[in-house]
């Protein structure tokens, strides 16, 4: 798609490393909780309702494998308190301000036509 020769289901088209970013349901909501700043753990799992302690945990391991997050150790980036603290780095901060925020954007915006049963013809 970006220089024409992406093909349809061709496995190195760059939809496909695109999709994989969001691949998993919870990934997306914590890059998104995230764009507010580095965060604890049991931050983020008071922040996104509804995630569970392993998937919370699976979530930051995978991010922090493709490079998006990066796990601090010091009590220097959230005030007042000590301990491992989760952040975008800059990688997952130009996706998480940039595509996922324009995608969140979209959906919001067709967010009645997505959730309408799809007309049979």
């Amino acid at each position: 798609m970006i220089d024409g020769t992406c093909q349809t289901f061709v496995s190195d088209c760059h939809v496909r490393t695109a999709v994989e970013l969001i691949n998993h349901a919870w990934d997306p909501v914590v890059l998104s909780a995230l764009r507010a700043g580095p965060t604890r753990r049991n931050d983020l799992l008071e922040r996104i309702a509804g995630i569970s302690d392993k998937v919370l945990t699976q979530a930051l391991q995978r991010l922090r494998a493709r490079g998006l997050i990066a796990r601090q150790g010091n009590d220097e980036r959230v005030p007042g308190r000590r301990g491992v603290v989760y952040e975008l780095s800059p990688l997952g901060e130009s996706f998480a301000n940039g595509p996922l925020a324009q995608l969140a954007q979209w959906a919001a915006a067709h967010q009645a036509e997505l959730l309408e049963p799809a007309a049979t013809s």
